[in-house]
């Protein structure tokens, strides 16, 4: 509730185009990371899912509910996707130890390798488009590169 009443009420017409410049500069990094999955034959979710496997945080145990809150989707669809990427090759499950129920799961070889490659097609979008992207967030947010520089000092005796 505390959190709300800090909500700025009225917006202007620059956070408008704040808000739909930061929509737009993630709209286009997502349709090339679309496009990027599908060139190797994977549909967007199974790359997502195969990147959420292998960038799990450390501790973190390889489950299809653990990849399901990770992917914001229902156990039933991470279920879904984990076959598909079984089938072909991709992802393979393995019994979790003690817990015979538990069932991990892993990248094989040649989900190792589509990932990579499409981690490294990934990593040279951002180092190119990542700085456009940035801007609209810090624009977005009222933290613009001016915003986000300290006060000089008469600056701050002014406020």
């Amino acid at each position: 509730m505390a959190r709300t009443a800090r909500l700025k009420h009225s917006l202007t017409l620059a956070d408008y185009e704040a808000l739909a410049e930061l929509r737009h500069q993630i709209r286009r990094f997502l349709h090339f990371s679309e496009e990027a999955s599908r060139r190797v034959g994977l549909e967007p979710h199974q790359h997502q899912l195969m990147l959420a496997l292998k960038g799990l945080p450390t501790g973190a145990r390889p489950r299809i509910g653990e990849l399901a809150e990770r992917l914001q989707i229902r156990h039933h669809s991470a279920v879904e996707l984990v076959d598909r990427l079984a089938t072909r090759g991709y992802v393979l499950r393995r019994p979790g130890g003690e817990d015979r129920r538990e069932v991990l799961l892993g990248l094989t070889p040649k989900g190792e390798k589509v990932l990579r490659e499409l981690s490294l097609h990934h990593r040279n979008e951002l180092r190119s488009q990542g700085p456009a992207l940035i801007a609209a967030l810090k624009r977005a947010t009222g933290r613009s590169a001016a915003a986000s520089r300290p006060k000089s000092v008469s600056q701050r005796m002014k406020d």
